[in-house]
């Protein structure tokens, strides 16, 4: 998807970081150019201070997207995607496995879901980044408890898999 988007504004690197916001926020664009999180109006003032470009570059890549037949209907559905566990799994008792490998690779979430519920132990969250947004992809499983150091060296076994942190 990020190809498609990007192809469209190569020529407005602005736009495409606006755009690249939209999209790993997971904000939506409706009503023709108004900008939301959820069911939340952002402003293309807040928008433009974070992103450091100019709030106009915000309400133009807005309208721009809007009047497209082919990214509309992307932006008009995004959602954000709900909290990132992994940053505050300690403090609910969880335990983090991250898992960097091949993004082409078929078969890594299954196989990883696999031998960590062998071990009896339920995924909370995984969330794999998307290799065209990620420059260093990775898989991360929020757990609700430490995986033993036979299922670490069986999760670094599955092809594709280059290593992995836990914490």
């Amino acid at each position: 998807m990020w190809r498609q988007i990007s192809n469209r504004l190569t020529d407005y690197p602005g736009r495409q970081k606006v755009a690249r916001a939209l999209v790993e926020l997971g904000l939506a664009i409706r009503d023709g150019k108004t900008i939301y999180c959820g069911g939340i109006e952002l402003s293309d003032v807040k928008i433009a201070r974070y992103l450091n470009v100019d709030r106009r570059t915000v309400r133009d890549t807005a309208q721009l997207i809007a009047s497209d037949p082919d990214l509309r209907p992307v932006f008009e559905k995004l959602k954000p995607a709900g909290p990132f566990l992994a940053d505050i799994a300690r403090f609910l008792g969880y335990r983090v496995i991250e898992i960097y490998a091949d993004p082409h690779t078929v078969g890594v979430i299954a196989q990883a879901a696999a031998l960590v519920a062998q071990e009896n132990i339920a995924i909370r969250q995984a969330v794999a980044d998307d290799p065209d947004l990620t420059p260093d992809p990775k898989l991360t499983l929020v757990v609700e408890k430490e995986p033993s150091g036979t299922t670490l060296q069986k999760l670094l076994k599955i092809p594709g898999v280059a290593k992995i942190s836990t914490y």
